[in-house]
């Protein structure tokens, strides 16, 4: 699955841009800046960050690199005995590692808080739609019945060491929050390690300090329903961003089936396009896109208040809202 590349090469088009023409700040022309980009959870990755001292700043993009393959051993589907493959194949898991525990734990309070909304416990619904898609068609209505089965976050038990699946055919998938969770660990490595301006695309977007061009780091939103073409501009003012949009993995053409579903419906939420979220840490806004995917357009602006984020969402027809703290620059 791709979508992830999709998403940066678009959200990232109008990254490192300022808000408008700017002096440099006094210490950008003495920063050295440099870049790592790989290939991690399906996705490429890249880390870009400034340091005034070559050998600090080298041993910085190689200790996030370090994080993003630890994360990708614990956390992805694309790699064969990750822990969470072991997970999916055994429905136990002992002596879990720590990014694992901790990934999960956020991921069962998103649940909790949104009713199931979010529900990492979907990956049986992914694998009927993608199975069915193989063979040229839609899953029947008696098979999404089946694997939405198996669904239930309730029956995921997150221990202090160990990941337990309680019902048969259970399996869980990370692709909607590891990316954001990924985020927030990298750049709070870059901060430890003494880097003060950097922006982070694992797939979601996570920023410390200023671009190079001495400004805040600024990212284009992609219109879902213009291919290339962007819809907006957004100033992440020291928050993350992480994006979800329905042009970036269907199972039908029409773009009514595709990779985000409402775990209780067993089948893609209607109305929304794309939702894309402002928030203090990528792995929140990352679990959150879904949360208003499945909330939609009416209620998607009145439910990020209450948690206390920001959001943008765009309709199946184009029409799109953003909350007043979002701070969407319209093009």
């Amino acid at each position: 699955m791709k979508r992830r590349n999709l998403i940066a090469f678009a959200m990232g088009a109008a990254a490192g841009l300022g808000n408008g023409p700017a002096a440099a700040r006094p210490h950008t022309a003495a920063m050295q800046w440099q870049s790592r980009t790989l290939q991690a959870m399906g996705t490429a990755m890249t880390v870009r960050a400034a340091h005034a001292e070559g050998a600090v700043l080298a041993r910085a993009l190689d200790a996030a690199v370090d994080d993003i393959r630890t994360l990708e051993d614990q956390m992805s589907l694309y790699r064969e005995g990750s822990a969470i493959t072991r997970l999916n194949q055994a429905g136990r898991l002992e002596r879990a590692p720590n990014h694992l525990l901790q990934v999960l734990r956020v991921a069962q309070d998103v649940s909790r808080r949104s009713g199931g909304a979010f529900d990492v416990t979907v990956q049986p619904l992914w694998a009927a739609y993608a199975t069915a898609q193989s063979q040229g068609r839609l899953p029947t209505p008696a098979e999404i019945h089946a694997a939405r089965r198996p669904v239930d976050w309730r029956q995921l038990h997150v221990g202090a060491h160990t990941v337990s699946l309680a019902q048969t055919g259970m399996a869980i998938t990370l692709n909607g929050i590891a990316q954001g969770y990924c985020a927030d660990v990298v750049r709070l490595r870059l901060q430890s390690l003494g880097v003060a301006d950097a922006l982070v695309d694992t797939g979601e977007w996570a920023a410390l300090g200023e671009s190079a061009h001495g400004t805040d780091w600024s990212l284009g939103l992609a219109d879902p329903r213009a291919p290339g073409e962007l819809l907006a501009t957004v100033a992440l003012r020291g928050r993350c961003i992480a994006s979800s949009a329905d042009d970036q993995c269907r199972f039908s053409p029409d773009g009514r089936d595709h990779h985000i579903f409402d775990p209780m419906a067993g089948r893609s939420p209607p109305e929304l396009a794309a939702v894309t979220v402002a928030a203090r840490s990528c792995v929140m806004a990352d679990a959150l896109t879904k949360v208003f995917f499945v909330a939609g357009y009416d209620r998607a602006l009145p439910l990020a208040r209450a948690w206390g984020v920001d959001v943008l969402v765009v309709d199946k027809k184009g029409r799109w809202q953003a909350s007043e703290g979002f701070g969407a620059r319209v093009l």
